[in-house]
């Protein structure tokens, strides 16, 4: 996996967030980094980007706000990204996982 030196480390984004969704924030990023050496993980002031090769082809942002994670995934740049909301209490992750390796393989 590649990654670039940012002045933003990805434990800023733990900080202030409930202890359920640091969890679920942290089963993602496992997740979203396993699907391939060339996943770029970008971390930003508001949220954490993902993205497949140099070429900063983005398939996943995810804005993490206190007690739930708001994520963009995008498998097709002409395509508006398709939006999830998780919160505490009210997502299994089984099919966001299968959205974000969707995603992940066919972002051109």
């Amino acid at each position: 996996m590649y990654k670039e030196t940012k002045d933003i480390p990805f434990e800023t984004h733990l900080v202030q967030i409930d202890e359920i969704i640091k969890g679920r924030l942290l089963e993602l990023r496992k997740f979203v980094n396993s699907l391939g050496n060339n996943v770029i993980e970008e971390v930003r002031p508001h949220r954490i980007s993902y993205s497949k090769t140099i070429v900063f082809r983005v398939f996943l942002d995810i804005q993490p706000i206190n007690n739930e994670l708001i994520l963009s995934i995008k498998s097709d740049r002409r395509k508006p990204p398709k939006i999830y909301k998780i919160s505490c209490n009210n997502h299994d992750l089984n099919e966001i996982k299968k959205e974000m390796e969707y995603a992940y393989k066919n972002i051109k």
